[in-house]
């Protein structure tokens, strides 16, 4: 079925964004694994894979339309030194995902792409999942300090 060029566009930019996504994430997870902190490194190492799902149904997409799926290598990586500057990062990211899927699901309203709509909206909701944990991360950072957070993770 041929697609909407904007649409193609904004598929194959939301798919760049999860790119980048997957090398930071996967990132600051093995990170963590090598600090010793095996429980936010699961954590973090999860979302990469959920965002590796993004990314599969993006492609699908994007190939279903008749598009040409562009996969260049990331450029949008920001890796945390410390736990708390890869939760920070890791937020940045999400805003700028979610940011993304809603107007990308607005453009797919204009031009009545609804399938499109359909997709956009089930990968928003599970970025605003993964924002609203990196949020409680940052809050419990708040409230414990790092240290006592960090001999959480150990676990």
């Amino acid at each position: 079925m041929k697609g909407n060029k904007k649409i193609i566009d904004k598929l194959n930019s939301l798919l760049a964004d999860e790119l980048s996504a997957i090398n930071q994430y996967m990132m600051h997870a093995e990170m963590c694994a090598n600090f010793g902190y095996m429980q936010l490194h699961k954590m973090v190492q999860d979302r990469a894979i959920a965002e590796m799902k993004h990314a599969e149904k993006l492609i699908e997409r994007i190939l279903f339309l008749e598009g040409k799926p562009v996969l260049t290598p990331p450029v949008n990586i920001n890796v945390g030194a410390t736990v708390e500057d890869q939760q920070k990062n890791d937020h940045a990211a999400e805003l700028v995902a979610i940011n993304g899927y809603n107007e990308g699901i607005k453009l797919a309203v204009e031009v009545g792409d609804n399938g499109t709509r359909e997709m956009l909206g089930a990968i928003l909701k599970q970025e605003e999942d993964h924002i609203d944990n990196i949020e409680i991360q940052l809050e419990q950072i708040r409230q414990m300090g790092i240290q006592n957070y960090l001999v959480e993770q150990i676990k």
